[in-house]
């Protein structure tokens, strides 16, 4: 189910009136009562991420207040981080056999179930956030991985976006490919494929196992998101050098997964009103991000954080294996080839855009100094 802005925007300002009766502003303490229109549902949803990470969990709690809010306290869902039901890394697996109704994740997670799932969050020299919302919501890709998620009895919808990550965190400065060879670091999806290529000895972790880990020399090296998110997890206490940019997370999209029963079961109004709350926690995410990362930026570097480029031959080496791997998998999958022919003509024709406008702007008036 899709909805065009003009129906967006109906959701969104008058529902908590017309349908719930409530201050847009203040949620409302009281629950509703249900009725055959408005019956009273429950549902649990499992995070991929620690409640420590309040933007990043946080945005399964802005779509569940803003749902319960709409619906008149009648449709509840109860949000869980990761491991309190099933670890981070299993929330797929739980929506797919029903254990939960809906997770909240990164759908590259899950790439050893369908390669094109990487698509859903993002792939290595991708599309920006504003890029990979154009492509999800009017560009076809959001029916396209709908698509494939359909084999997993599941349906998605785009829920926050982290902006373009950072590099990460290492040890020791990296400043050539040869730096990376045997480097052992945390990153996961297509990312951790091209690093791979590259000489790196690739874990996957999920967010709360990442600074033990690091701690005890477990691995050299790890990604996660960037300056707030990064700040709450200590990384810049066991490692100083933080490497930008996150090449291969250039617009990462966090998903929310809802099972195909439970959602078939739901009725029309709060199929639209739960796809609503997606998309309102789908931009707010980014913007808390925005707002939070230059100052934790700041109070990192005086704690002695190292900010570090990656260098162009890291680049372009990435770049020209990324690509390589991209079109090796299109080659022999005919579902990523799908998904991956719409995504780069898209990302092709957008760019072109972004470059006349966008870019000009931004050289100059991010470097101005007058």
């Amino acid at each position: 189910m899709k909805l065009n802005r003009k129906q967006f925007l109906g959701l969104m300002v008058p529902a908590t009136a017309s349908i719930a009766g409530l201050s847009y502003c203040k949620p409302s303490q009281s629950g509703g009562g249900g009725s055959s229109n408005n019956p009273q549902i429950m549902w649990k949803l499992t995070s991929s991420f620690p409640r420590s990470l309040d933007t990043i969990y946080g945005g399964a709690e802005v779509m569940a207040e803003y749902v319960r809010k709409m619906t008149g306290g009648n449709f509840n869902i109860k949000v869980y981080p990761a491991g309190e039901i099933v670890p981070g890394l299993q929330a797929m697996d739980a929506v797919q056999n029903g254990s939960v109704e809906m997770a909240h994740t990164a759908s590259y997670y899950f790439t050893g179930k369908s390669e094109a799932l990487a698509f859903d969050t993002g792939v290595p020299f991708g599309l920006t956030s504003r890029q990979q919302n154009a492509w999800l919501y009017h560009g076809g890709g959001l029916e396209l991985l709908r698509s494939v998620f359909s084999d997993f009895n599941i349906i998605n919808f785009p829920g926050g976006n982290t902006g373009c990550q950072m590099g990460g965190w290492f040890r020791k400065e990296v400043n050539s490919v040869n730096d990376l060879k045997g480097l052992k670091m945390r990153i996961p999806g297509l990312g951790g494929k091209v690093m791979s290529a590259l000489g790196v000895n690739v874990q996957v972790l999920a967010g709360g196992d990442i600074y033990p880990a690091l701690e005890r020399g477990a691995i050299d090296a790890t990604e996660w998101v960037g300056p707030y998110d990064d700040e709450k997890l200590g990384f810049y206490k066991v490692a100083k050098n933080y490497y930008y940019p996150g090449w291969w997370e250039p617009g990462t999209t966090l998903s929310f997964l809802v099972n195909k029963n439970a959602w078939d079961k739901l009725p029309d109004h709060y199929k639209a009103i739960l796809e609503a709350a997606c998309a309102y926690a789908n931009i707010d995410m980014q913007a808390k991000y925005d707002s939070k990362n230059p100052e934790a930026l700041q109070r990192m570097i005086k704690q002695g954080v190292k900010l570090r480029p990656f260098s162009e031959d890291i680049l372009k080496s990435a770049y020209k294996t990324a690509t390589g791997l991209m079109e090796e998998l299109a080659s022999k999958d005919k579902t990523y080839k799908k998904v991956y022919d719409s995504w780069k003509k898209f990302r092709g024709d957008i760019n072109d855009w972004f470059k006349t406008a966008e870019l000009t702007y931004e050289n100059f008036d991010f470097m101005a100094k007058l």
